[in-house]
């Protein structure tokens, strides 16, 4: 016993040097907290013995990878039919003349360079561009208005905004003179329309730089240290303005390295990853996992077509045949409604095969243990038509599939099961670069949001009776601080430094997180019970196949009440609901009786029969509910469905309620009018 007792407290000695060791090392700025409000500040980084791997700069990472990926594909453009492509080694030089040309454009240390556009090789080689260049690298929403890019631009002091075409070029150009840090603006996609001073083409800014020599470069590169900031994110601001989330090089190269790992991402040396890139860059997902994490590890990225979203994304996929896919919950249902549209216009035996082979798949993936003969046949099921179906959607060499930025609904978990697709929920925020807790091939529970990223810690504060509480994150992930907004830094830390996430969880004995809804979301009765929306929206959805939204009305109020939105098509141009319904939808209310081919032709009580129908679902939930309180007394359908371009999604289609609630403020009074 004294032994096993001396061996602990060695180790425990041992650990300590190593950090100890790994701070003397380390070429860091002076820093005297663990967070920072000022671009220009440095930060103590949180190195400790779960994670004492030296810092480095993102510089310092690219050139590690390409001494061991140089020769390799990291990028690919389709340029007509051709799939145009860059090495390591290429878009190393080609970061570094993209750099030397912001420096010649007169890029200041620590002032940012913004990027508004689609992805694309030129959007990540202005991004690294922009951080060897010793400046802060800003993503801007292509779905941003003028106003909302003159923020950002204004908040983050650009001195270079990089647009991607003439459309997002006007939205620039009209907030242009109340943006005294701009220098220039350059644009990647399509020829200039006019010839303007300080604006140049992708291929004149790429010129610029030719005569700033290497050495001059290189002496701002050795400068960076990686306690700085070199990356910020806008938080897309559901209330209020939207906040710049500070990231350093640590920040970046850490998690970039770690938290890929617990998602299984393989290095090139073993195998290259290969994945399409098309969730927008200025959120932290797309970020890290398709920028960063391609780096680390020698992945090679597909830029998708601008269209993507809009229904050109499969075409891709099945072009590439990924090996790993990353989607928002809103792409995974929305490939969920595909499928099942098309499943619906199969022939009549088709169709009972298709639905046969993904009731076994479910059966065989919700259980941990499969006897021979299910074993049998969920492999004849998979051989026989769920390889076929994946193929489809160009998933034949996919073999992990993440989900982020939003929880996601059990419906469509399920649904991918029954494609045998495990869908490994990543869960994590801006402020935590990403991933603090990571499903993947050998971390999975269903419904479940996985473990904490090795090297990371957690800790749930303020825990009620069943195991409930706030989720704390803290590791070298954790960020800076938020740009010019102490008190906001000082509300999302503590004082002990351990990020707030404002999420509410329960961990199982085995150290699965389940995140169970927002602090902020949380809906209080007028009677003072407490009544988390997601999972109520959750079954009405899983209840009722037509609805496409839900939203959960109750706070201060004396019942709860819900606002419904029904399945539609998409006017691909816009992105807007149309009054179409889907496929999926119209066969719902053929199943009825009902005639309707439109949202008009139901809502107002118009179709008696959806409604009864509805009526039926939702007295369905209230029967499972846990008491009166958390039972819905009234509902409304409303005219068109929740989009982005209608405001009540946010760019990664999360749900804004404050949005909703203001928007649809007299459908919410309608129900609480004595």
């Amino acid at each position: 016993m004294t032994d096993l007792l001396e061996q602990d407290v060695g180790e425990g000695l041992s650990e300590k040097k190593s950090v100890e060791k790994v701070l003397a090392g380390a070429e860091l700025a002076p820093a005297q907290s663990l967070w920072t409000t000022e671009a220009s500040g440095s930060v103590q980084l949180r190195i400790d013995e779960l994670c004492p791997e030296q810092p480095i700069t993102v510089h310092q990472m690219f050139t590690n990878s390409v001494q061991k990926y140089g020769k390799l594909t990291a990028l690919a453009t389709k340029r007509g039919n051709e799939w145009e492509k860059v090495t390591f080694s290429e878009y190393y030089h080609l970061s570094r003349m993209a750099a030397k040309s912001f420096l010649k454009l007169g890029l200041e240390r620590f002032h940012s360079v913004a990027i508004l556009g689609f992805n694309s090789a030129e959007w990540f080689i202005a991004a690294v561009g922009t951080v060897f260049a010793g400046g802060i690298m800003t993503g801007i929403y292509t779905t941003n208005s003028p106003d909302a890019c003159l923020f950002v631009a204004n908040d983050s002091r650009a001195n270079v905004i990089v647009v991607e075409n003439q459309k997002q070029l006007e939205k620039i150009l009209q907030v242009r003179d109340t943006l005294p840090h701009l220098k220039a603006i350059v644009q990647y996609s399509g020829s200039l329309k006019e010839k303007m001073p300080n604006l140049y083409s992708w291929e004149e800014f790429m010129g610029l730089g030719l005569e700033i020599s290497d050495q001059e470069l290189d002496e701002v590169i050795s400068n960076q240290k990686a306690n700085q900031c070199c990356v910020l994110i806008y938080t897309s601001g559901t209330t209020g303005s939207p906040k710049a989330v500070m990231l350093s090089h640590d920040n970046i190269t850490w998690t970039a390295h770690h938290a890929s790992k617990a998602g299984d991402i393989q290095s090139a040396e073993v195998r290259q990853e290969y994945l399409v890139s098309y969730l927008p860059l200025s959120h932290i997902a797309a970020q890290i996992y398709d920028l960063w994490t391609g780096i680390q590890w020698g992945e090679q990225v597909f830029f998708a077509q601008p269209d993507a979203l809009k229904g050109s994304l499969v075409d891709t996929l099945r072009e590439v045949n990924p090996t790993a896919h990353m989607g928002v919950p809103r792409v995974w249902e929305k490939i969920m409604e595909k499928i099942k549209e098309g499943i619906s216009q199969c022939g009549y035996m088709k169709r009972k095969l298709v639905t046969w082979a993904m009731s076994v798949s479910l059966e065989a993936n919700q259980r941990l243990t499969k006897d021979e003969e299910k074993s049998f046949l969920f492999t004849l099921a998979d051989s026989l038509v769920l390889q076929k179906l994946r193929a489809e959607l160009g998933f034949s060499s996919c073999v992990k599939f993440f989900s982020g930025a939003a929880p996601i609904g059990k419906e469509t978990l399920q649904f991918f099961l029954g494609l045998n697709i495990r869908l490994y929920e990543a869960y994590g925020m801006s402020e935590s670069s990403g991933p603090h807790f990571m499903s993947g091939p050998n971390v999975f529970r269903f419904s479940s949001c996985g473990k904490v990223v090795p090297g990371c810690r957690y800790k749930l504060v303020n825990i009620d009776a069943d195991g409930i509480g706030e989720v704390c994150f803290w590791g070298r992930n954790v960020f800076m601080g938020f740009l010019n907004l102490q008190h906001k830094t000082k509300e999302a830390l503590d004082e002990d430094g351990w990020l707030h996430s404002g999420d509410l969880g329960k961990v199982d004995e085995d150290g699965f997180l389940y995140i169970t809804g927002r602090i902020k979301e949380l809906i209080i009765t007028a009677g003072g019970e407490n009544v988390p929306p997601l999972p109520i929206e959750d079954a009405v959805k899983q209840e009722l196949p037509i609805i496409s939204n839900a939203m959960l009305i109750g706070d201060k109020r004396k019942f709860l009440s819900i606002l419904l939105t029904l399945k539609c098509t998409i006017n691909p141009e816009t992105t807007e609901p149309t009054d179409i319904l889907s496929l999926e939808a119209v066969e719902y209310c053929q199943r009825l009786g009902s005639r309707a081919t439109k949202v008009s032709d139901i809502i107002g009580g118009k179709d008696k029969l959806v409604y009864q129908s509805i009526e039926e679902g939702i007295a369905k939930v209230n029967s499972k509910a846990t008491s009166n309180a958390q039972r819905i007394q009234k509902w409304t359908i409303l005219g068109k469905d929740f989009s982005i371009v209608g405001g009540e999604l946010g760019p990664t289609m999360k749900l804004r309620r404050p949005v909703v609630l203001q928007k649809y403020h007299s459908e919410i009074q309608s129900f609480y009018r004595e």
